[in-house]
């Protein structure tokens, strides 16, 4: 190779270099530019599925190639979350992401598929307190009657929930310590799917969130909710702190991506959904709904889930709940 030869090829690999350089953020500027697949880890009909659907509309503001709400259930979410981690980390793929569920099924399962810091935090923004509910109809007209039921026949109050390793899970176990109680947990695969089973009469009672309640009001007696005070909108339903029980438990939701995400895409998704959950539209409905709206970004919901590892960790070293 001659002289100018060689200074030609030198030449053209600085120009290669210099677009790969210019390439990368350029990449990063122009999100989104593909459609959004945002997985839903549990049934239809849930908190997170009914959150993604307030959202899903505005969410197509941001991307125009479109929102798809896709869902991946089973393992009280760990189906969905094993799966996310096996995605390409570009931003196009996002999950509900919710606690403590991430949290819990690592600590007290021999293998969830995943762990709690593989989920990259983008956005927590809204959480729902455990409430006890009953059916309309049941013989059991405050929480007192129910714990005095279940002390006489331990076992035999079933409780479902969504899912195992969950907030209503945890909160179950919780209540049967405190309480000094046996409550039979029953898990489903979200808690829309446990309703049905407690209207049928199949279990005695449901451990689910305060959106249930709201939801079904002809259909459910509420005993008493796991928060810190009454909710406005179920004034009527004592708490369990006020009934003698320091109980405060629930679940907390936002979406995570991905390992491996770029920390500016995670960034610029975590402002998407910082502008849809200020939209009026969507404050109404969460309100309406029984949400909790919250607003932690990708270093806030990263330090809580930290924070959450750390108490749970000691929780269910404390209760017992050990690796299955």
């Amino acid at each position: 190779m001659g002289r100018n030869g060689f200074l030609k090829g030198i030449v053209a690999i600085s120009v290669i270099l210099a677009a790969l350089f210019f390439l990368a953020p350029a990449q990063a500027d122009e999100y989104p530019s593909k459609p959004l697949t945002y997985i839903i880890c549990f049934n239809p009909g849930g908190e997170s599925d009914i959150t993604a659907r307030f959202q899903e509309q505005p969410l197509q503001k941001h991307y125009k190639d479109g929102v798809v709400i896709t869902y991946k259930i089973g393992g009280g979410g760990s189906v969905g979350w094993s799966e996310l981690i096996k995605s390409k980390p570009d931003g196009y793929t996002i999950a509900g992401d919710n606690l403590p569920h991430i949290v819990l099924q690592p600590l007290t399962r021999g293998n969830a598929g995943y762990n709690t810091l593989d989920l990259k935090q983008v956005y927590i923004f809204e959480s729902t307190p455990n409430i006890l509910v009953v059916r309309k109809d049941s013989q059991f007209q405050s929480l007192k009657e129910l714990i005095a039921y279940a002390k006489e026949k331990p076992g035999a109050m079933t409780v479902g929930g969504s899912g195992s390793s969950t907030a209503n899970d945890l909160g179950t176990q919780m209540l049967s310590k405190a309480a000094g109680i046996k409550l039979t947990y029953i898990p489903f695969t979200g808690s829309g799917a446990a309703v049905p089973s407690l209207l049928g009469g199949h279990v005695g009672a449901l451990m689910t969130y305060s959106t249930m309640a709201v939801r079904y009001p002809g259909d459910f007696r509420p005993l008493a909710i796991m928060s810190e005070e009454r909710m406005s909108v179920l004034p009527d339903v004592p708490t369990f702190k006020e009934l003698g029980f320091d109980l405060v438990e629930g679940a907390y939701r936002g979406v995570a991506a991905p390992p491996g995400t770029p920390d500016d895409i995670v960034k610029k998704i975590a402002g998407i959904f910082d502008s849809v959950m200020k939209e009026p539209g969507v404050i109404k409905k969460m309100d309406e709904n029984g949400f909790k709206i919250e607003t932690m970004g990708p270093e806030a919901s990263t330090a809580f889930v930290k924070k959450k590892i750390a108490e749970y960790t000691v929780l269910v070293e404390e209760m017992g709940l050990k690796k299955k």
